[in-house]
This record gives structure tokens, C-alpha cells and sequence, in this order.
């Protein structure tokens, strides 16, 4: 009998877990669409002015050091 009492009290509780997934979900605030493409394009050009300028850096430090060498 004591099983039993085991297995009710494991889906009870995952039950009860699944409830309050479920009750977090509904208070997601999801993106819209022109919101999304929005961060896209930051992402993208944020990426794209970091590979500049590590690549600026990157020919620069290495002039210099040829110039040492």
C-alpha cells in the first residue's frame, strides 16, 4: 500500500508541477515580429562592427610587428 501512496504523490505532483508550468507560460510577454527583426539587425550590426574593428586591430598589431621583426 505504501507504493501506492508513492505513485499518487509523484503524479500529483508532477500534476501540480505541470500546472504551474503552465500558469508561467501565460505570463510570457512574446516578442512581436517588427521587435524581433529590430534586435536582429542591432545583433548584426553590433557583429559586424566588433569583426571590423578586431580585424582593424588584429592588421594593425600586425604591422607592428613586422616592422619589429
Amino acid at each position: 500500500m505504501a507504493e501506492k501512496k508513492e505513485k499518487v504523490g509523484f503524479f500529483a505532483s508532477m500534476k501540480k508541477r505541470f500546472a504551474d508550468i503552465k500558469g508561467e507560460m501565460k505570463k510570457i510577454v512574446w516578442p512581436t515580429k517588427s521587435q524581433i527583426v529590430n534586435n536582429t539587425l542591432v545583433v548584426i550590426a553590433v557583429s559586424l562592427i566588433a569583426a571590423v574593428l578586431i580585424f582593424g586591430l588584429d592588421t594593425i598589431f600586425g604591422l607592428v610587428l613586422k616592422l619589429i621583426y
